[in-house]
């Protein structure tokens, strides 16, 4: 492990961050049509149940990272396989971050731009901060974090005056009843934004104050679930669920219908700029749980040699992940969740825990 330490309100903003991310991007729990906004609170608290198995995990295991304690739990040499084929998961996910704001680069400011180009300038940024350690990106996030909120708070302030939200688009509610909602947020939300968050298992064992890993953790996810929500309601009160489930970027959509005294307009530097940083923080903590996971199993001393070639890796595989947009966006929603989400994000870490605690039951 890394000899670093960082405090439980850092926690907090970083997992804020990363849950916002990419989730912002994308029309979230749009399958539940006007009603996607209840669709994330519902998969909120299924979140903070995802969250207690990790946590269990950490209570047993406080000062070791994930890669470590799994390999007590099971075995070394299977510990070991496990280990990797979980970094080989948040690999390929990275990935699929790092698509994600290269193609929104590529639409909104550079679309004559080579799509390897918008990468590499991304996971360069990302590759350096990572060199630097989780405290310097904890310390970073501190800043932006202020950023990111007086920007929200902005463009909230100016999609009021504009006078865009139709509080009748959300209606009716609950046209075909709650059970096609709760559908939604069990098969697709929850996983997406709410079960990443197994990557801060990587990050747990770096926090100061650990009585308060919890409260900073929780706090974090039900903020992240309430802002999401209000976003999506919004996005669908602005332009209607039709045109949210046929947006590529619905809050962008939003974000330019914003017009005030025939002056203020075209802001959509703001939603990228915004997006951007929160991109940044996705990946880098995905970059730096993949850095340091590799390090601890392959007991690599210097965890700074391997930035490069994961760095590579990473671009690759966000290059060959699809051929283009639209079967990024639809591998996404119905192929992985599924197949590799539900697996790697709880049935795995619920079965690990389970044997951890008979294994430390005495304790």
């Amino acid at each position: 492990m890394e000899q670093a330490k960082i405090s439980s309100y850092q926690l907090f903003v970083l997992l804020l961050l990363f849950q916002l991310g990419s989730a912002l991007l994308f029309p979230l729990g749009i399958d539940a049509n006007q009603d996607a906004w209840l669709a994330i609170l519902i998969a909120t608290l299924g979140g903070f149940l995802i969250f207690f198995i990790y946590y269990g995990l950490f209570l047993i295991y406080p000062d070791v990272l994930p890669t470590t304690y799994v390999q007590d739990i099971i075995g070394k040499f299977f510990g070991r396989i496990c280990s990797t084929l979980f970094m080989v998961y948040f690999t390929y996910f990275a990935a699929r971050i790092l698509r994600d704001f290269g193609e929104m680069l590529a639409v909104i400011g550079y679309p004559s731009t080579p799509l390897v180009i918008n990468h590499l300038l991304l996971i360069f940024v990302v590759a350096y901060s990572v060199r630097k350690g989780i405290e310097v990106l904890a310390r970073t996030g501190e800043i932006l974090f202020v950023l990111i909120y007086l920007m929200a708070l902005a463009g909230f302030s100016l999609i009021v005056f504009s006078s865009l939200i139709d509080l009748d688009r959300l209606k009716p509610f609950l046209e075909d009843g709650i059970w096609p909602v709760i559908k939604v947020a069990l098969t697709q939300i929850i996983f997406f934004p709410f079960g990443e968050l197994f990557v801060f298992s990587m990050i747990f064992p770096y926090i100061a104050d650990r009585k308060k890993v919890k409260f900073s953790s929780l706090f974090a996810l039900g903020l992240s679930g309430v802002n999401l929500a209000i976003s999506t309601a919004i996005n669908i009160s602005v332009l209607g669920a039709f045109e949210v489930k046929r947006s590529q970027f619905p809050l962008l959509g939003t974000i330019q219908s914003i017009e005030i005294a025939d002056f203020l307009e075209r802001l959509d530097i703001f939603f990228m700029l915004a997006l951007i940083i929160l991109g940044f923080f996705k990946l880098s903590m995905y970059f730096y749980a993949i850095t340091i996971g590799m390090a601890d199993i392959w007991n690599v001393k210097e965890p700074t040699k391997l930035v490069s070639p994961i760095g590579f890796v990473v671009l690759l595989f966000s290059i060959a992940i699809a051929s283009n947009m639209e079967e990024h966006v639809e591998e996404g929603v119905k192929a992985i969740s599924i197949n590799l989400q539900l697996p790697f994000q709880i049935i795995i870490p619920l079965i690990l825990l389970i044997i951890a605690f008979f294994k430390n039951r005495k304790k």
